[in-house]
């Protein structure tokens, strides 16, 4: 049986690197992007959009904005500083937990796998793909194999065709992970790995941070 996926592509590292080895398979029917009001949404779903129409692969954002009745997370709300620079250590597990707590965004993953399971259903698709990695699995639970395993399982009762959580970067550190885009030939100049969503990537977020310490940026 030729399996088919839905990727959550929201255009970082993670989530790019599984989207193209998905499109490379030939498995990838649709690439979901969400906009819950974070601030790179823009650049975000434009970055994700030029990705799906380089791997030929079709591409919907949703508009997601209502997380703002729920979330007080730093990506959204202006009135809270995203940590950067400094303030941002990230071999130190006690300092990550607690800028984690400054982007965590309450069932975040939950919805969005939710939908993405929703859309699957709809497109005869019977696996859906996040962007995860051990890395950041410390500081978000929902980043982990068993969460995904976990997940799988409840959508065993509410998708007809039973649908499953699948993710090649699951078990890989950041490193691991640019060495497999390296391999896939991904295209790192269309990445937005950073929180926020000026001209250019701050360099100065976790996740900018991250990015250029696995080697993102060369």
């Amino acid at each position: 049986m030729n399996e088919k996926s839905v990727v959550l592509l929201s255009s970082g590292l993670d989530s790019t690197v599984n989207f193209w080895l998905e499109a490379q398979r030939g498995r990838a029917v649709l690439a979901l992007t969400f906009d819950y009001g974070q601030r790179a949404a823009s650049r975000e779903i434009e970055r994700a959009r030029a990705l799906a129409d380089r791997a030929g692969v079709r591409h919907q954002s949703l508009d997601l904005k209502w997380f703002r009745e729920f979330t007080r997370t730093s990506l959204v709300s202006a009135s809270m500083q995203v940590p950067t620079g400094s303030q941002v250590q990230i071999d130190d597990l006690a300092q990550s937990e607690q800028t984690a707590k400054s982007v965590w965004v309450p069932n975040r993953n939950g919805i969005f796998l939710s939908i993405a399971a929703a859309f699957a259903e709809g497109l005869g698709a019977q696996v859906i793909v996040p962007g995860f990695n051990l890395e950041e699995a410390s500081t978000f639970p929902d980043n982990t194999q068993a969460y995904m395993e976990s997940v799988t399982a409840s959508l065993r009762f509410s998708t007809a065709n039973q649908v499953r959580v699948e993710c090649a970067t699951v078990g890989m550190q950041k490193t691991e992970i640019v060495e497999l885009g390296r391999k896939l030939k991904a295209p790192f100049d269309l990445m937005w790995p950073c929180y926020l969503g000026e001209e250019k990537p701050c360099g100065e977020c976790e996740s900018c941070q991250r990015f250029r310490r696995a080697g993102g940026w060369t």
